[in-house]
């Protein structure tokens, strides 16, 4: 006997239904039993190491922070250009092993190139 569409659909929606019940549910939960459990004003407030906080929450941070955080994300994301080259590199030793030695070494190169140009323009140092 053959399903029509529809009824193959019915699993779907049973399941998208619990999943609206079950959020339903715990946000229900969640106001029920919070509301239980109110504290007073002492217990709200933010805990830092034993005193209270006072002044602003965020502090300016240099220039010099977020380049160091930017030149990290960026060698970051060029070493992981050498997992491919890893995987690669057994097999690619059998067709031309020149080519793929060549490569890497032109691509570290590249890299710390980059490296020591950072150094020299002391963009590693966000402390001054």
């Amino acid at each position: 006997m053959e399903q029509s569409q529809i009824d193959q659909y019915i699993p779907v929606a049973l399941l998208g239904l619990v999943a609206v019940l079950f959020a339903g549910g715990v946000l229900a939960a969640s106001v029920i039993f919070g509301k239980l459990g109110k504290r007073g004003g002492i217990k709200e407030t933010a805990y830092e190491c034993g005193m209270l906080p006072i002044g602003e929450g965020n502090t300016r941070m240099s220039v010099k922070f977020y380049l160091v955080a930017m030149l990290f994300i960026l060698f970051d994301i060029e070493v992981v250009f050498l997992y491919p080259w890893a995987v690669i590199y057994k097999d690619m030793l059998k067709h031309d092993a020149n080519l793929i030695f060549g490569s890497m070494l032109s691509f570290l190169g590249i890299l710390f190139v980059g490296y020591i140009y950072a150094l020299k323009k002391d963009a590693f140092n966000w402390k001054q």
